[in-house]
């Protein structure tokens, strides 16, 4: 399926004359060194039973400084630029009559002849089908979110000199992984690694990370500069490792969800294009089942079983003291948590020394939230919500604020 979608991308690029610099490249995946590469021989007996015959083992990824050892390449793979490719979709759909509303908050989800939207300004909107893609589902409580866990994943962008490094795709197999990107940038490259996962909201070592990222980067590229850029993601993994697109379970017919895309977000997002294209319009797709958000699987049963237990874990921070007893002794730019009572407290003080307080819980389920201090976001354990230092919500499946 994700070889499909990278041709149908290269088709809309190329019907649409979409310029956002898409070219096929090889892409590597290898161990890191000292392991064995058992998981390298499973992986390419489960691509060759899947069809993928012309993956093969070679000697090494072709990088000049770094001997990854017996590496598979994936002939045919792609590379672009998504806020270009992005910007091309949109001018497609509008060219065939499609609207983009942007800025438009919705409030509650219901399916039904028609479906319902109620917007956070008023707004009212019918439609016969619905699709809610937004990373994680922001329609109900637990269906699908009690399968998927939620990850920040970091990434630091290095200048190399140009050609310095053979353009391909690079991941390896540690836990977490790392991955390796290779974008034109001026008068140089630009090599961006990412990966250094963690569950957002369960740790609060950013700076770590980062230097983990440039370190493991400056270990098999010696010629790198200087750290340009760095940013992190949040990435939703799904317990069985496949993404969830299809009829949202329990609901009406006609209301769908994408989500559990595991950072593969490009290719993910087209399949989901192209899935809930065909259920809507009611005509066969070989992928539906696969995709299912129905589906059970022992693996993902398993796994639910692991996570519930970490999830249940994160209520315990109800019962456990605040971060401080006093709020004077939070400096500017900095938050903490406070208990008063029963209550628990999300404390900002801005870089002003004005002091911003709202309710430390969750308003999805109920968890108390984490300070991000790397991004100055309060980020919840239990399903990954995101909110501002003033407890304006960034991110799903929480759909409101944190409670002045």
């Amino acid at each position: 399926s994700h070889r499909a979608t990278i041709d149908k991308i290269e088709e809309l690029v190329r019907n649409e004359n979409i310029e956002c610099d898409f070219e096929r490249l090889d892409g590597f995946l290898f161990v890191p060194p000292g392991e064995s590469k058992d998981l390298l021989d499973r992986e390419l007996s489960a691509v060759h039973r899947a069809g993928l015959s012309d993956i093969e083992f070679v000697p090494r990824a072709p990088l000049r400084d770094f001997n990854t050892g017996t590496a598979l390449r994936y002939p045919r793979q792609a590379q672009f630029h998504p806020l270009k490719y992005l910007i091309g979709l949109a001018k497609a759909l509008e060219k065939q009559g499609g609207r983009i509303f942007e800025r438009i908050k919705a409030e509650s989800i219901k399916g039904g002849t028609p479906g319902h939207i109620e917007t956070a300004d008023g707004g009212h909107i019918t439609a016969d089908s619905i699709v809610v893609a937004t990373n994680i589902p922001v329609n109900d409580r637990l269906t699908n979110q009690a399968e998927q866990a939620a990850y920040r994943s970091y990434v630091i962008g290095v200048r190399v000199p140009s050609d310095s490094v053979t353009r391909a795709l690079y991941w390896d197999t540690a836990d977490p992984y790392h991955y390796v990107r290779l974008a034109r940038d001026q008068d140089a490259d630009l090599l961006i690694v990412g990966g250094e996962d963690h569950k957002t909201g369960q740790a609060d070592d950013a700076d770590l990370r980062y230097r983990t990222l440039e370190s493991w980067t400056r270990e098999r590229f010696p010629q790198a500069a200087q750290v340009e850029y760095r940013w992190s993601g949040q990435i939703i993994e799904p317990f069985d490792t496949l993404a969830f697109i299809g009829h949202n379970p329990g609901d009406y017919p006609n209301v769908f969800i994408a989500t559990g895309f595991s950072g593969n977000g490009m290719t993910h997002g087209t399949i989901a294009g192209m899935l809930l294209t065909d259920l809507i319009l009611a005509r066969e797709n070989r992928w539906a089942k696969l995709y299912n958000p129905a589906r059970i699987t022992p693996r993902a049963a398993l796994e639910f079983i692991k996570e519930s237990a970490n999830f249940v874990a994160q209520y315990l921070d109800w019962i456990t003291p605040g971060e401080t007893a006093d709020a004077a002794k939070i400096q500017a730019g900095s938050a903490a948590i406070i208990r008063q009572s029963f209550k628990k407290i999300a404390a900002y003080r801005d870089n002003d020394g004005r002091l911003h307080e709202c309710s430390a819980i969750c308003p999805h389920l109920g968890c108390v939230v984490a300070w991000n201090s790397s991004e100055k976001t309060w980020d919840c354990p239990c399903h990954g919500s995101r909110f501002t230092p003033y407890g304006k919500v960034l991110n799903g499946p929480a759909t409101t604020d944190l409670y002045k």
